[in-house]
């Protein structure tokens, strides 16, 4: 009974304070904004790169650093922060949970596995770069890297092995299907991150137009830049691979048809650009109290299509499979251990996100993207090109950045497809220069065995292939659409 007491008067004491600490609404100097602005994110930099503290308690030391020296008031900022971060977590972590979820579902009842034999058997050996790039895109899209790369990596040692070509050949295409996947489509950490910092982002119009940037993408980094990695990298598959001999042993029973693993790989970006593109059609739709209207509605928020596809995948492919019900479940739940770190990291960068918001950053540089010609597109690249080769995490990249340019867009009142274009331009900004401070880049040359001055040459070439052609692909697509 005292317990509940004192936490009830501890309760109102801090809301108390809250309230008094808020009241006042304070201009601060814009010369003290900045410079605790900039400190802020070298500190975030300095404790991630060089401390090796874990990316989510460096963002809130760097946003309270931030708040505090800005003049913000120190509960106003830790008020600012927290409000940021239930707010990112609440849709960024379902959406998150839910794509991994899937992802465990799809890799262990074998409807990965199927489209990678499938696709692998009707090609020729002339165009098995083309159709690694192919599947890696396929795999990239539901699956972020790292499990992504942990599949792929038996099948393209297996590939290279039976097809006897060059591993760069066989690799390099199917890597740059997943980093063009992870860096641009929606429901990966980044891009999704920095799409939920925007009010008026749409999750459906970005993921399309991310897939369409990916096809030129991954055609220039995957079998064509190949070709230059080959000379590099001559060599074919390396001798030890530990996990080559586990290809095709995730499950020894009936395997679901390619149509439908396909169809369950695909589900999430034909639910959310249906309904995007009906919303387009008719904006109409987005405020009718029509049955219809709140169906569409309904089926075309992002975190209840995840979740219909999650449920629609499990229920066809344990009927399809027979694959034990009880070990299904406890799989995918599984998924949901590795990425809590991720959503710790994507909710502290909303907080800090929100915390620039409330601050007046965004006024400032609304104010600089007005009085210059420079596009907004250069100024997302820009910042996140500096957060990425700072920190080595384009996840962090993506959030920060997106937290820095959401208050311009909202103040330039940005229609739903320039903020996917603003999001894409993050994308491709946070995967630039892949270094020794990126553990992707560890994961890579472990898996194949490469030296660090060949990953240099050719990973980390190829990211930076990426994020260029990338920003040029965004800026012409809204060239086209605006």
């Amino acid at each position: 009974m005292n317990t509940s007491l004192l936490c009830i008067k501890q309760t109102i004491f801090t809301n108390a304070l809250l309230a008094a600490d808020k009241s006042p609404k304070v201009s601060l100097n814009p010369t003290a904004l900045l410079v605790s602005i900039v400190l802020g994110v070298i500190i975030l930099i300095l404790l991630v790169s060089w401390v090796k503290i874990h990316p989510f308690v460096s963002i809130m030391i760097a946003a309270l650093i931030t708040g505090i020296g800005s003049g913000f008031g120190l509960m106003s900022t830790v008020q600012a922060f927290l409000d940021g971060f239930g707010d990112t977590t609440k849709s960024v972590g379902i959406l998150v949970g839910i794509g991994a979820m899937l992802g465990a579902v799809l890799m262990i009842t074998g409807a990965t596995g199927v489209l990678v034999d499938v696709l692998v058997s009707k090609s020729s050996r002339k165009m098995l770069p083309w159709t690694m790039a192919l599947i890696g895109s396929l795999i990239g899209l539901p699956l972020f890297f790292d499990v992504g790369l942990i599949i792929m990596a038996p099948v393209i040692i297996m590939v290279t092995k039976k097809s006897k070509m060059p591993l760069m050949m066989i690799a390099m295409p199917a890597l740059s299907g997943l980093c063009a996947m992870q860096a641009l489509v929606p429901p990966h950490p980044g891009p999704t991150a920095a799409l939920q910092a925007f009010s008026n982002g749409s999750m459906g119009l970005t993921m399309g137009m991310g897939i369409l940037l990916a096809i030129p993408l991954v055609i220039i980094c995957g079998p064509l830049f190949a070709k230059y990695a080959t000379k590099i990298v001559p060599g074919g598959a390396p001798d030890t691979f530990a996990m080559a001999d586990r290809i095709g042993n995730e499950y020894e029973g009936r395997k679901p048809s390619f149509i439908l693993s396909l169809f369950c790989v695909a589900m999430p970006a034909i639910l959310l650009l249906v309904t995007s593109i009906v919303m387009m059609i008719k904006p109409e739709l987005r405020k009718s109290d029509a049955i219809g209207a709140q169906i569409l509605q309904f089926i075309g928020n992002p975190e209840v299509a995840l979740l219909i596809s999650l449920v629609f995948s499990v229920l066809v492919l344990f009927a399809t499979t027979r694959f034990p019900w009880e070990k299904l479940n406890a799989e995918a739940g599984k998924a949901l251990g590795p990425i809590a770190g991720i959503v710790f990291i994507l909710g502290a960068g909303g907080g800090f996100k929100n915390l620039l918001i409330d601050t007046g950053i965004g006024d400032m540089i609304t104010e600089f993207v007005r009085n210059t010609d420079i596009s907004i597109l250069l100024v997302a690249w820009v910042i996140a090109v500096f957060v990425r080769v700072a920190t080595g995490s384009s996840t962090v990249s993506a959030i920060t950045t997106a937290g820095i340019l959401a208050p311009t867009a909202e103040a330039l009142a940005y229609n739903q497809i320039q903020i996917g274009l603003v999001v894409l331009a993050i994308g491709a900004g946070s995967f630039i220069f892949s270094f020794v401070n990126d553990a992707g880049l560890w994961l890579v040359k472990e898996y194949f065995g490469f030296t660090l001055p060949e990953m240099f040459k050719t990973w980390t070439v190829m990211t930076c292939l990426i994020s260029f052609i990338g920003l040029v692909l965004v800026y012409c697509l809204g060239l086209v659409l605006m």
